[in-house]
């Protein structure tokens, strides 16, 4: 699971991988069971807007995955992705085992050098994964008319197509 803001971006982009097989926007790494957006969105919970991506890795490798992570989101700003601020938007990758934490870390190592700043991402276990409400699901692709998608996250889009162009899909 990743978190770099608003976990619309990462959807969006993610989806027009390819090899990504699946995209589910949802929260992880805070106390509440099973929490909603509104009480998310409060700050109150701990938890964070995530993406959990499914991906064939004989197509697109990890290393592609989570270096366009560190592209599209501003990982030396704490608790924020521009106007986007809370704990809830915070730079956040949870792990599910060893060999995951070691390709997260080396990711984030690798993202060091491209950044003036330190990075404030944080790396943790996942305890648990809540999908969020259905309307969050491919959110850019439902709203296109939405003044965020069009400001936020066709910027993002466009940014990683042409970063890693050889892994979009056909527009």
């Amino acid at each position: 699971m990743i978190a770099g803001g608003c976990f619309w971006c990462l959807d969006a982009v993610y989806r027009r991988l390819k090899g990504v097989t699946e995209v589910v926007s949802g929260y992880a790494g805070g106390d509440t069971v099973d929490p909603s957006y509104e009480e998310v969105s409060t700050g109150d919970t701990g938890h964070a807007e995530v993406v959990k991506i499914t991906f064939d890795e004989s197509i697109i490798p990890d290393d592609v995955i989570l270096d366009l992570f560190f592209l599209i989101h501003d990982p030396t700003t704490l608790n924020r992705q521009g106007a986007d601020v809370g704990t809830q938007y915070r730079s956040a990758m949870y792990y599910t085992d060893d060999t995951q934490k070691e390709a997260f870390e080396a990711a984030e190592e690798r993202a060091k050098a491209h950044w003036d700043a330190p990075l404030t991402t944080e790396l943790k276990k996942l305890d648990a994964f809540y999908p969020a409400e259905d309307y969050h699901q491919d959110y850019f692709n439902k709203n296109p008319g939405n003044g965020y998608c069009s400001i936020v996250i066709a910027p993002k889009i466009v940014k990683a197509r042409s970063v890693y162009t050889t892994w979009f899909k056909e527009a």
